[in-house]
């Protein structure tokens, strides 16, 4: 069984623990968080999204959920990025537990739908349709938690990942989440990849200035290279991304530019579709 001590298990509250893959990177951080979440009274758990195709993973949670004397009741996905999907639903398999997500692709018991409510684990769960980082991403309302996938993370901003996502889709999710943790008194973010997010509204409210700040920088980069490109041409496009990724994004790790390239592709299109003042609301 995993020691107590084990540096990739975190007990965030009674009921909340997360175990980080052992997959860090520039698009994971230190690596992809599994939360496995359940009333401390109830003899089964729910988690949520058990990563990666890594058998030493799903050990480290089989043994955390052993430690907690409960069974799988449910497994979930918040979007199907392999990181977070690829060994889910050998996982489920595994547990004998049904698998959902709102990519029907992944969903072995029906997909997630916006709104629905689903009680397990002695947990009331709520789905949030959060799309923009992919359009498939779903966040998990929980009482005082917020499970919020890869559309908040814990450390650093998101990526908005071109063609899936979309700017416009995703400043509303941000908004979506900002909402409810004002309205439910969210005391915990749980994202996909970095630590828990103690201060939920100033952190959302950071991501939404951030985007607003990004926009605009992304916005101004593009006025001084020249004429708006003809975002129908993948060779005008392509380049112009190039061209404003290397200024606005000049003082971050060039290793990190495939991804800001997503995120800047993401911001010229919204743009071009005309927004009021090019900035967000």
């Amino acid at each position: 069984m995993t020691d107590a001590t084990d540096p990739l298990v975190s007990a965030v509250a009674p009921g909340v623990t997360r175990v980080r893959a052992q997959n860090p990177g520039p698009m994971t951080l230190d690596g992809t968080n599994t939360w496995i979440l359940h009333d401390p009274g109830a003899r089964s758990a729910v988690v949520i999204d058990p990563g990666p195709d890594d058998p030493g993973h799903h050990r480290r949670v089989r043994d955390e959920l052993e430690r907690a004397d409960v069974q799988v009741e449910l497994v979930l996905l918040t979007h199907g990025h392999l990181d977070h999907s690829e060994g889910a639903e050998a996982f489920a398999a595994v547990a004998g537990a049904p698998l959902r997500a709102a990519d029907p692709r992944w969903s072995t018991a029906g997909t997630l739908e916006p709104q629905e409510v689903i009680d397990a684990g002695g947990l009331r769960l709520t789905v949030l349709a959060t799309p923009g980082h992919t359009s498939d991403s779903v966040s998990f309302a929980i009482g005082e938690y917020l499970c919020t996938g890869d559309t908040v993370l814990g450390r650093g901003t998101t990526v908005v990942a071109h063609p899936d996502g979309r700017l416009a889709d995703y400043l509303a999710s941000l908004g979506v989440l900002r909402d409810r943790a004002d309205r439910d008194g969210v005391t915990h973010l749980l994202p996909g990849h970095g630590p828990t997010v103690t201060e939920p509204l100033a952190w959302l409210d950071f991501y939404l200035a951030h985007r607003r700040d990004r926009l605009a920088a992304v916005a101004a980069a593009a006025r001084a290279l020249g004429p708006p490109v003809n975002t129908g041409s993948e060779d005008e496009l392509s380049q112009r991304v190039q061209d404003v990724v290397a200024q606005v994004y000049a003082d971050v790790p060039q290793h990190l530019w495939p991804a800001a390239a997503l995120s800047v592709r993401a911001q010229l299109l919204y743009l071009a579709a005309g927004d009021p003042d090019n900035r967000p609301t």
